[in-house]
């Protein structure tokens, strides 16, 4: 019987250091900028420099986000963690996703106002947190005033009718909508999905939290890599559990892979569509040791809302555990009223087994059926950073060998009929199969659902597809029909899941 599998973890966050000097330059260009005008630093984040190396990479920039709620308007610095005082500051109309503190002190005038407070303080409605997380308001000189928006779902026997507000935050005044939700969402008097816990708290963007796993098997090391929590994960939208420099017995597997892209549209357009968030991460059941910021070894499987039916946990962050012959990392995510669970489940024989998993908690919207889509991004450096991608089709497409390279950047679709499924390698026998789970559908006849698997070349800037308008994935736009073969590939993965909560739960 083979040796049970042992996971050595150890903090690793070389930037974590650097984080209170910038944090220290930024709030010094704000108060040039903005003196004493309220504003609200929303998160700071670390990026790694855009060339790659072999070794994991320490940040060499920052993007620090700051809402001016004054002036309407949202401040983007950049700067060299190196040197924060040389800040730059770009403004524009956009608005960043909703943090915890704001939806918090969003509740807080509500509570404290006449139309909702007694209802709120006495325990009639229960505030959560909807879609789309903010309503920004048009100004006559082109700046949009941020509105947050809050859920109020009666309680049994509560009088008052479900409910979807926005808070402005500036002027501290609540604005209603004729069909009690704005644009986009619902409040019905009928809901679906898990109770939503009240008050948990939930990561910011750009909290510290990384590791570096060993995983053994006696003296023999298997797998050796990077994990970031959801809430450190890279990317615009945050990407989930985010591996970094991945091995497996001594040999290079992959430099990066992510989740940078979750969207989900409904039938009829009901409600949305949304483009989703991956680093807002919810609470689950873990028992174990902390690691490290946002990291718990777990003695038993750590459980999901999947697991308990509940919205409750007591740890925040991944917790990461031995399941026979995988190490399992599981984290569980939030936006708005969505549910998502980011697994990686890594086989002591070589295989890497991501999932990612669909759930909600009770609001109006989910009770109708709608498609969740969910794009990884593997970026293969398989034995080295030069890689091939070959196809497979059985029966053989055109004739000859079932295997055919791709010798261009590409797009395809997932096809049962002739089991298709791709590989990636050095074309000198080491490779990585790619093969679709039973569950992953095709874009086939979807037009919001764009794909199913992408090849191109590697590109520093081609983390965020910044869609100009709408919430698709915009990946083709990387599809510039350049050579892939013997280059730096990386591979997008969609899969999608209809989600009908009123039978699937």
């Amino acid at each position: 019987m083979p040796q049970k599998l042992t996971v050595e973890i150890k903090p690793y966050d070389p930037s974590a250091p650097l984080l209170q000097g910038v944090r220290t330059g930024v709030e010094r260009t704000l108060r040039r900028a903005l003196g004493n005008a309220e504003h609200r630093l929303l998160s700071v984040r670390l990026h790694p420099p855009e060339q790659k190396s072999a070794r994991p990479a320490r940040a060499s920039r920052f993007q620090a986000t700051v809402v001016d709620y004054v002036g309407g308007r949202t401040l983007d610095l950049h700067g060299d963690v190196r040197d924060p005082k040389k800040i730059e500051v770009v403004e524009s109309a956009r608005q960043p996703a909703v943090t915890h503190a704001e939806f918090e002190d969003a509740v807080e005038v509500l509570r404290l106002g006449a139309e909702f407070g007694k209802a709120l303080r006495d325990g009639k409605l229960q505030p959560y947190r909807p879609m789309p997380p903010h309503v920004p308001i048009d100004r006559p000189d082109g700046s949009r005033e941020r509105h947050v928006t809050v859920g109020l779902l009666p309680t049994n026997g509560g009088k008052a009718k479900h409910e979807v507000v926005a808070v402005s935050l500036a002027q501290k005044r609540v604005v209603r909508f004729v069909d009690r939700a704005p644009a986009r969402s619902l409040a019905a008097a009928a809901v679906c999905g898990v109770a939503a816990a009240a008050d948990q708290m939930t990561a910011d963007q750009g909290t510290p939290g990384t590791i570096r796993v060993r995983v053994r098997r006696g003296s023999t090391l298997l797998w050796e890599f990077i994990a970031a929590r959801p809430a450190a994960s890279s990317g615009f939208w945050g990407s989930g559990i985010e591996l970094r420099n991945v091995s497996y017995r001594g040999r290079s597997v992959l430099y990066q892979a992510h989740v940078p892209i979750l969207n989900v549209r409904y039938d009829g357009d009901k409600c949305g569509p949304y483009r989703d968030w991956q680093w807002q991460e919810g609470m689950i059941h873990a028992d174990g040791a902390d690691v490290a910021p946002g990291f718990r070894l777990c003695t038993t499987p750590a459980k999901t809302i999947f697991d308990t039916g509940s919205d409750i946990g007591d740890f925040l962050g991944v917790g990461v555990y031995v399941a026979g012959e995988d190490v399992v990392l599981v984290s569980e995510l939030e936006a708005g009223w969505y549910r998502y669970i980011s697994e990686w489940r890594l086989r002591a024989n070589g295989e890497i087994r991501p999932r990612f998993l669909f759930g909600a908690t009770s609001s109006s919207c989910v009770c109708n059926v709608h498609h969740h889509h969910v794009y990884w991004r593997f970026d293969f450096d398989v034995a080295q950073a030069k890689n091939v991608v070959d196809e497979f089709n059985d029966p053989a497409l055109g004739g000859g060998s079932k295997w055919k390279r791709l010798a261009w950047e590409t797009k395809r679709l997932r096809d049962a009929t002739h089991k298709r499924r791709w590989r990636v390698g050095d074309g000198a026998g080491h490779w990585y199969e790619i093969v679709p789970g039973p569950h992953d559908h095709t874009a086939a006849g979807d037009a919001y659902g764009k794909g199913d698997f992408w090849a191109v070349r590697y590109r520093a800037n081609q983390i965020d597809d910044h869609p100009a308008a709408g919430t698709e994935a915009e990946i083709d736009r990387f599809v510039n029909r350049e050579s892939i073969v013997d280059q730096d590939v990386v591979v997008w993965y969609g899969a999608h899941f209809e989600h009908d909560v009123r039978h699937h739960g």
